[in-house]
């Protein structure tokens, strides 16, 4: 089956199916096509939120930064998070590197669907995916904009989850709910990507909105913990993005009593909804990770410290030659070795052990007595994974999740600006 993002894509054979959403009380969607890409399909999304929407949010911290996420950071910066009345998202170009004609595009952009929703530009966010290097045209969108607006409605989740794909072969949706003070508040969310996924912040986009009524700083206090063991713990290839953008939105329809203290102990079953939700868009970007067959989990046991963990694990997930024996379905834990080696942090060789699922490759710095090679590759040929590795320094562990290294990625992104 074709995708829906690119033509000529397959879609993914880890894909999971977009949940029904329903609605989300204070926010409309609308989708439209500015013509951003060759073939016929949508490519920009308009999300508006109900007067007093406030928002937090969390962005790359690439060196050369887009000019959306700039606009993004000096409108939360300036407002605090209040008052935000609409995002903005095109897919097809990512409008960055591209100097003070970026930012004036990102600018009129935001301007241009201020103008139709009744805002002040300074109240609208903006967020582009796509090609580094090329000026967007904002003529494109200031031409759609009263269309798009004209459109808004309150379930067009699944046309938005498809609007902002760019290599993605599916659509990317989560759904959620909570209790605070005796209401019941939902929770929704949508992101994009599939390749130049390590993340170092968010993903490369993502917009999670909620009914509940939170403050800025109540919902900073809770995303960025968050988004470190969610869409920082997840890599497709190990390449950041320039556009990076998480936003977290509140806009109070639910009625629920407003909660401004961090330590409210009546956050406790949102903070579980808002982890649990980040934590599955995180993982579908790795399920579509460019060319992907197999889905990996990775944990590190036994570290020095939680940041070592980490380290060593990314260091696993992002070695090319651990990531094709993957897609070889080969048990090449010598790889895995290596790699866990080179992260330069601190590890005890021969305290060093590798299981792949419940199966020990290797023991105490050694191949593990009885080590049985049929099983490993019946085990290998399964489309998810599970590798542990102790490294015998400590007691702090961290887990991250990514995909293989397949023939496939080198095809998509050979011929990524056709």
């Amino acid at each position: 089956m074709s995708a829906p993002g690119k033509p000529g894509l397959k879609v993914s054979p880890l894909a999971v199916p977009f949940p029904a959403i329903g609605t989300i009380g204070g926010v409309e969607l609308a989708t439209g096509r500015a013509g951003f890409y060759k073939h016929e399909r949508d490519d920009l999304l308009v999300m508006r939120f109900a007067p007093g929407t406030t928002c937090a949010g969390v962005f790359t911290r690439h060196k050369v930064g887009s000019a959306p996420v700039d606009w993004c950071a000096d409108v939360l910066n300036a407002s605090g998070g209040r008052d935000i009345r609409a995002v903005v998202i095109n897919a097809g170009c990512a409008n960055s590197f591209t100097g003070e004609p970026g930012a004036e595009a990102a600018r009129r952009s935001a301007a241009a669907i201020a103008a139709e929703i009744g805002a002040r530009e300074d109240q609208v966010l903006t967020a582009s995916t796509g090609v580094i290097g090329v000026l967007l045209d904002a003529s494109k969108i200031e031409a759609q904009a009263s269309a798009v607006c004209g459109r808004l409605k309150a379930d067009a989740w699944p046309e938005a989850a498809r609007a902002i794909m760019t290599t993605d072969t599916f659509s990317k949706g989560a759904v959620g709910e909570a209790d605070i003070g005796g209401v019941t508040v939902r929770i929704a969310g949508i992101a994009k990507g599939s390749g130049m996924i390590a993340p170092d912040m968010a993903t490369m986009l993502a917009f999670v909105a909620t009914d509940a009524a939170l403050s800025p700083e109540v919902m900073r206090s809770m995303l960025v913990p968050a988004t470190v063991k969610t869409f920082n713990a997840v890599t497709v290839d190990g390449d950041r993005s320039t556009n990076d953008t998480l936003l977290l939105f509140a806009t109070g329809a639910s009625g629920s009593p407003e909660v401004t203290d961090a330590a409210d102990p009546r956050l406790a079953g949102f903070r579980d909804a808002l982890l649990s939700l980040l934590m599955n868009l995180a993982q579908q970007l790795v399920r579509d990770g460019e060319g992907a067959t197999k889905f990996v989990k990775v944990t590190v046991e036994r570290a020095e410290s939680e940041a070592s963990a980490r380290k060593i694990a990314r260091t696993i997930c992002e070695s090319p030659l651990v990531k094709t024996a993957f897609a070889g379905e080969d048990a090449n834990w010598g790889r895995i070795v290596a790699a866990a080696g080179r992260a330069d942090e601190p590890l005890v060789r021969d305290r060093l052990s590798v299981r792949f699922g419940g199966l020990w490759a290797a023991r105490y710095g050694a191949v593990a007595p009885g080590y049985d090679e049929a099983a490993m590759t019946a085990y290998m040929k399964q489309p998810e994974l599970e590798i542990t590795v102790d490294v015998g320094a400590g007691e702090a562990s961290a887990t991250m999740w990514t995909c293989d290294l397949t023939k496939e990625y080198v095809a998509i992104n050979g011929d990524y600006r056709s």
